[in-house]
């Protein structure tokens, strides 16, 4: 099934860079327009058509995962298209009519001439199959989408799925801190392994370098050298059950490599970690995800021997720090290491973020602890909602880490690499995530600070984009959107 928005070429113009950002777009439509089933379909955002004379580019494509989208008044609601990406090769739109059914063309023609039009089985199949004749590129595009459209769900009743839940929750966090949209993570399929890392089912975009990720992504830890991250493994002394995979996400000048690593039967881990290395200024900060119980009102978890020592093991990671020299090293706090307390609604959301929860580092942890506000019944000792009145949500963490305030100093990539180790080892689904830069420090921190500061950055590096694409841009080509 297929959403057809249709909008002028002005506004598609005006919302060029925020559609690069953000890579998603909503829409307020008449309730009464959008479809009765809830099947995830793919949309298709084209210039609108105002004459016989226009030919009605395809300017992105997308997919909505909530068709029924959510109400915002009486009778209308608001649809959200995800995964928005540029059609990748030119395609006019209304030259396409004449491979269409005849009975079909009207149903496309007012499509091109509205707003948003929700096209039935055997238009969307029929419009779907002529842009897929167009080119190979845009073909492989629409079933990229088709498979991004409905995701493998987790079954929290199954223990890899709780695993790869985890641990696809710490990636996504890596993501959202390197300002990388975390729906990038959504094209997935549950591995045929179930000891397996979660990016082993993630489905590559359909690009030359997404491509070659999916070539390199399923490599043995122990036997391989992962040199683009500057990760050796080659000493031996890792196990053969290593397992990690490998990705690299890029976004409007940001790029990071990331690896999940699992080294236990999926029973036998004790949580997902996320350890995100900031390469230009030599710093890490880790967190420990564990789960609550997702009923409302039962939002805590006793604080056992084992999550004691779990603290102690942090507690050490954090020793591997030394003492700032410089003012960029320079950090609120001398630990680097968190838990993050989190939940999965029982309903599950389209929700790209990282999932509901709060963070509380390490000292923080232990002074609540030894607190009668966390004394539970039976001389128990009780942490989460409830028992925990001062916590960091996802943005307020998220925005420390970006501006570079937390975490380790003077830490190599060899530090890194032996500690995503040892944590797998102790029994953690890994995800070990390095936000790369080719610029001099200080430049990368005057940069950082700008773009978390600064209204619009990121629309601003948009149109470098653009202009880059347009300079590049030999005389003899045709622009991708020309009329």
């Amino acid at each position: 099934m297929v959403y057809v928005v249709a909008l002028s070429a002005k506004e598609l113009d005006r919302i060029d860079e925020e559609l690069l950002v953000k890579q998603s777009f909503t829409k307020t439509v008449a309730t009464a327009s959008l479809p009765a089933d809830r099947t995830p379909r793919i949309a298709l955002l084209v210039t609108r058509s105002s004459s016989e004379d226009e030919r009605c580019p395809l300017r992105w494509l997308g997919v909505v995962r909530q068709p029924r989208g959510d109400k915002v008044a009486a009778v209308d609601s608001r649809i959200t298209v995800e995964l928005v990406r540029e059609s990748p090769v030119p395609v006019l739109m209304r030259p396409l009519l004449g491979e269409m059914p005849l009975h079909l063309r009207p149903t496309l023609m007012g499509a091109l001439a509205g707003e948003v039009t929700v096209l039935g089985d055997e238009g969307s199949e029929s419009l779907l199959q002529s842009l897929a004749r167009q080119d190979d590129v845009l073909r492989r595009m629409l079933e990229f989408l088709g498979e991004a459209a409905e995701p493998d769900p987790f079954d929290p009743r199954r223990a890899e799925d709780r695993a790869w839940q985890e641990q696809y929750d710490m990636t996504r966090l890596g993501l959202a801190i390197a300002n990388i949209p975390p729906a990038r993570l959504a094209a997935w399929r549950r591995p045929s392994d179930p000891h397996a890392p979660h990016l082993a089912g993630l489905i590559p975009e359909p690009f030359e370098q997404g491509m070659i990720e999916n070539d390199a992504r399923h490599l043995d830890f122990d036997t391989d050298v992962f040199t683009e991250a500057g990760w050796s493994s080659g000493d031996g002394a890792a196990g053969a059950s290593f397992r990690c995979d490998i990705h690299v996400f890029e976004h409007l000048g940001s790029r990071i490599e990331v690896a999940n690593i699992n080294a236990t039967p999926v029973e036998a881990r004790l949580g997902a970690d996320l350890i995100y290395y900031h390469e230009a200024t030599q710093s890490f900060i880790l967190v420990q995800a564990k789960r609550l119980p997702s009923e409302a009102g039962a939002r805590w978890m006793y604080a056992d021997r084992q999550l004691l020592g779990q603290l102690d093991r942090l507690d050490r990671v954090a020793a591997m720090s030394r003492a700032p020299w410089a003012p960029h090293e320079w950090r609120l706090g001398s630990d680097p290491c968190f838990v993050k307390l989190a939940y999965w609604p029982l309903k599950e959301t389209v929700d790209p973020g990282p999932a509901p929860g709060m963070y509380l580092p390490v000292p923080y942890m232990r002074l609540l602890l030894g607190d009668a506000a966390t004394n539970g019944p039976n001389e128990g000792t009780r942490i989460g909602y409830g028992y925990v009145e001062r916590y960091l949500g996802n943005t307020e963490f998220a925005q420390l880490v970006k501006n570079g305030l937390v975490g380790t100093v003077g830490t190599t990539l060899d530090d890194l690499r032996l500690l995503g180790r040892e944590r797998a080892e102790e029994g953690m689904s890994v995800s070990l995530v390095v936000d790369r830069a080719t610029a001099p420090t200080r430049e990368v921190v005057k940069e950082r600070h700008k773009r978390n500061h600064t209204r619009g950055y990121d629309k601003t590096l948009a149109k470098k984009v653009r202009r880059n694409q347009s300079r590049n841009a030999g005389p003899g080509q045709q622009s991708l959107f020309g009329s």
